[in-house]
């Protein structure tokens, strides 16, 4: 997930330098939403996995 909004990331940055601003605009918009949901499933693995450790033996 996270390789494909740093893909389209750097798509975002060559149309830019190209003077594709329609272009340069969606890509940066798609990597953005898939860099959010990245975070969003990255917190949710973390939280589970943390969730579902045995207690600390006493």
């Amino acid at each position: 997930m996270l390789s494909w909004a740093l893909t389209f990331l750097i798509i975002a940055l060559v149309a830019g330098l190209l003077g594709f601003i329609g272009i340069a605009g969606i890509a940066a918009e798609i990597a953005k939403i898939l860099f959010v949901v990245f975070l969003v499933l990255f917190l949710v693995s973390v939280i589970a996995g943390y969730r579902r450790r045995p207690p600390p033996p006493l």
